[in-house]
């Protein structure tokens, strides 16, 4: 029987090639599907705040949904019945068309709108701890709506949201191992398949402990950098 050490070597006995690109796809994964959860999050926000009824009402049933439903059943909804909707409206253009969709566009578009839905709620109390009087002062000095967002409001709520936002991504990272279930081969995957081959499923599964542990803590870091930039930057030093 292979020792530890052949194990958890490079090469055709070992299994690090399969559990480094199972990183490779957790780490893409995430990083893609961040700013698709903060855009989307953003505009949620703005319609949970605006002066129209219906755009709040929207909002509010967007979040209600997306935070409401366990983020593994928004996987199989998107991973299974998009396809079956895309294929319904496509056949009645091409009736013998087909429709598959990708695993990893599948994942990044299901945790992007289940993290979207909670950015949104970070988003919009950033919104509501920004005076009025900053809004008024951007139109007092002929800036219009979108130059006072841009330059007088994001600031703020980009420094305000950011320690929220920052444990989102945190939540994110760890969210990625979803994807296993559809066949994304992720960390959890990968780890999960040399356990069975191998049957040392607790070696296995403690090195995918220890790779998630290590890269919330170079997350954690990478955080901290930012946060420190951002707070020089408010503070004009």
């Amino acid at each position: 029987m292979p020792s530890y050490w052949t194990l958890l070597s490079w090469g055709p006995e070992g299994w690090l090639d399969n559990i480094a690109s199972g990183v490779f796809i957790t780490v893409s994964l995430a990083v893609a599907t961040l700013p698709l959860g903060l855009v989307i999050g953003f505009f949620v926000a703005l319609a949970k705040q605006a002066s129209e009824p219906s755009l709040r009402l929207a909002g509010n049933i967007y979040t209600t949904i997306f935070r409401g439903l366990p983020e593994l059943l928004t996987l199989f909804l998107v991973y299974y019945g998009v396809p079956i909707g895309l294929q319904i409206i496509v056949r009645l253009v091409q009736p013998d068309a087909t429709i598959e969709v990708n695993s990893f566009v599948s994942g990044m578009v299901a945790l992007g709108v289940v993290l979207s839905s909670y950015t949104s709620e970070v988003f919009l109390s950033a919104f509501r701890a920004i005076p009025r009087g900053q809004y008024e002062g951007g139109y007092s000095i002929g800036l219009t709506s979108g130059q006072t967002m841009r330059l007088v409001v994001l600031p703020q709520l980009v420094r305000i949201a950011l320690p929220g936002l920052a444990n989102l991504w945190l939540i994110l990272l760890k969210d990625t191992a979803l994807v296993s279930a559809i066949g994304l081969s992720d960390i959890l995957r990968q780890t999960g398949i040399a356990a069975r081959v191998t049957r040392e499923a607790l070696l296995f599964f403690s090195l995918a402990m220890l790779i998630y542990l290590v890269l919330a803590i170079i997350s954690s870091f990478g955080i901290g950098a930012v946060e420190r930039a951002v707070s020089k930057s408010g503070d004009g030093r």
